[in-house]
């Protein structure tokens, strides 16, 4: 048996940051096969929800990376991928020093999420808090109010490119971190950051899946560095077109583009769907 797992982001989602009819459609095929799928991304459960929601994906799925896995028949999180107090600090420290506005993310005993955050500096700020699903849905606060012994999973932020690989390279000495960034959005002028524990990742997220599940083997799909654990844990791995050069390099092979619905059609194709 195998288990078919999707980045979200320039992958399975389109242009729009949706999930198209023909795709969405191609997921029920699936689904009626008894074809096992599920998501591993770099976005929070929040920032999925709505986009997932009516689309069946009950099975666990991985966020932020692989820093914690929602499962969804419990409405729990399962997560020991965590930043120190001093891991936290430089972080945040090099993010404002370059003009960054750090999201920092705690969870709770009850699996439920608070964001801290400085004062929002500008309109790159409120789209971050647009697209990772917090307006509404995270308890957010001041990051004065950061209780010193919180369960800090990740941050998160956006700005100029400059900028956000100014705070990429500040991290790089910590052992324990490690940096992702990219464009926020196609042809936008900012870069997405994100910033967690070394130990977790999409790859090994997705080692956890295969045996929570009792799978034999993964198929994945993926379009940025983020990937690239998860390709080499793979049996086989696809990127869309509009994948980076290095996932391309890792890729069994290069489908199409996201925006054309690559996986969607790569699908049908694979595993001779018809709808009835």
């Amino acid at each position: 048996m195998e288990l078919i797992v999707f980045d979200l982001d320039g992958t399975l989602l389109n242009r729009q940051s949706t999930i198209s009819k023909y795709t969405s459609e191609t997921l029920q095929l699936l689904s009626k096969r008894e074809i096992a799928y599920t998501v591993a991304t770099g976005r929070t459960l929040h920032g999925a929800r709505a986009i997932l929601e009516g689309h069946h994906f009950p099975l666990p799925q991985a966020y932020k990376n692989g820093v914690m896995i929602w499962h969804p028949e419990q409405q729990r999180y399962s997560s020991s991928m965590t930043l120190t107090a001093a891991e936290l600090d430089n972080v945040v420290q090099s993010c404002i020093r370059h003009g960054v506005t750090p999201f920092v993310f705690t969870l709770d005993a009850d699996d439920n999420n608070t964001v801290y955050h400085p004062v929002l500096q500008s309109d790159a700020d409120l789209e971050l808090v647009r697209v990772l699903g917090l307006d509404g849905h995270v308890r957010m606060h001041a990051l004065n109010e950061l209780p010193a012994n919180a369960t800090v999973t990740h941050v998160n932020s956006i700005g100029a490119p400059d900028a956000v690989q100014a705070v990429v390279h500040g991290v790089e000495d910590e052992a324990h971190l490690v940096a992702y960034s990219g464009l926020a959005r196609e042809g936008a002028a900012w870069h997405w950051l994100d910033i967690h524990h070394s130990d977790a990742s999409k790859g090994g997220a997705i080692k956890t899946l295969k045996e929570l599940l009792g799978l034999e083997r993964i198929i994945c799909f993926g379009d940025s560095d983020n990937d690239l654990s998860m390709f080499e844990a793979a049996d086989e791995a696809y990127a869309p077109a509009n994948a980076n050069d290095a996932i391309k390099s890792a890729a069994t092979a290069v489908i199409g583009h996201h925006d054309e619905e690559g996986i969607a059609h790569f699908l049908r194709e694979r595993f001779a769907l018809e709808e009835s």
